[in-house]
C-alpha cells in the first residue's frame, strides 16, 4: 500500500494480522507494478485509507460499503460514494441526496464531499480502495478484499450498536459470512438496492436508511448523525 498510507492506530489491532498474509503482499506488489508500468491509479497514495484515518474504530456509528473508488480523474478521496471538493456530484451521489430530501427533508448538496459524515462516524468503505483510470472493477480480487472484510469484521464485533447499510448485492453478500451479523446481531443491519439509476427505482428511493439508521441510534444513547454534509 506504499508508506503514505499506513493503518491508522485505531484500527492495527484489527488489521496487522491481516496485513502479514499473502493477500495483502500480493497487493502491494500488484500496486507497485501497475505504477511502474505508469498506470494511472486512484484514489492517489495518501489517500486510500482516508475511510480508516477520518473515522476511527471506536468511532463507528454507520458503515456504508461500496464496491470500488471512482475511476475518473480527480473524482475519487478515499471515501465510498463521495468525491472530491469542486466535482461533479456522480448519479449514485445524487440519488442518495434524493432519498436524503424525501427521507429526512435535507435540500440537496451542490457538492459531493461526504468527510462531514465521515468525522461523525460514518464508515465510508469500498471493498477494493483502488482502481484504475476508466477501469471500474480493475482492482477486484487484488488483495483489498482480505483487508477490508477484516474492517467490517472489527465493526461487527464492536459492543457498541452499530448501523449496516448494505446498498445492493455486492454489499449484501460482503457482510453475509461476517461474524456477529447474522440473525441474533445487537447491531441494524439496513439493505436496500444500490442507490445508481439503473437500479434505484426498484426500492433504493422510500428505502428510509437514514431516519431509521437515526431512530436506532437514539434509541441505544449513541447520538444520531447529521447527514448534511
Amino acid at each position: 500500500m506504499g508508506n503514505s498510507d499506513a493503518v491508522p492506530q485505531s484500527w492495527r489491532a484489527a488489521l496487522d494480522p491481516v496485513l502479514m498474509m499473502p493477500e495483502a503482499r500480493r497487493l502491494g506488489g500488484f500496486l507497485s507494478a501497475e505504477e511502474a508500468a505508469g498506470k494511472a491509479i486512484y484514489p492517489p497514495r495518501g489517500l486510500r485509507l482516508a475511510a480508516l484515518e477520518l473515522t476511527p474504530l471506536d468511532a463507528v456509528k454507520v458503515v456504508i460499503l461500496g464496491q470500488d473508488p471512482y475511476h475518473g480523474a480527480g473524482q475519487a478521496h478515499g471515501l465510498s460514494f463521495s468525491v472530491q471538493d469542486g466535482i461533479k456530484v456522480p448519479p449514485s451521489l445524487v440519488n442518495i441526496y434524493k432519498e436524503l430530501e424525501s427521507d429526512l427533508g435535507l435540500p440537496r448538496p451542490a457538492h459531493g464531499n461526504l468527510t462531514n459524515w465521515a468525522r461523525q462516524g460514518v464508515l465510508l468503505l469500498n471493498a477494493s480502495l483502488t482502481v484504475e483510470d476508466g477501469k471500474p472493477a480493475s482492482h477486484a480480487g487484488k488483495g483489498w478484499e482480505a483487508i477490508t472484510d477484516a474492517v467490517v469484521a472489527a465493526v461487527a464485533a464492536k459492543a457498541d450498536p452499530c448501523v449496516f447499510m448494505l446498498w445492493g448485492s455486492h454489499a449484501r453478500k460482503k457482510a453475509a459470512n461476517v461474524p456477529g451479523l447474522g440473525r441474533d446481531t445487537h447491531h441494524l443491519v439496513l439493505t436496500a438496492p444500490h442507490p445508481s439509476p439503473l437500479s434505484a427505482h426498484s426500492g433504493w428511493f422510500g428505502s428510509g436508511h437514514f431516519s431509521k439508521a437515526n431512530a436506532f441510534l437514539e434509541a441505544r444513547g449513541r447520538g444520531v448523525v447529521d447527514w448534511r454534509v
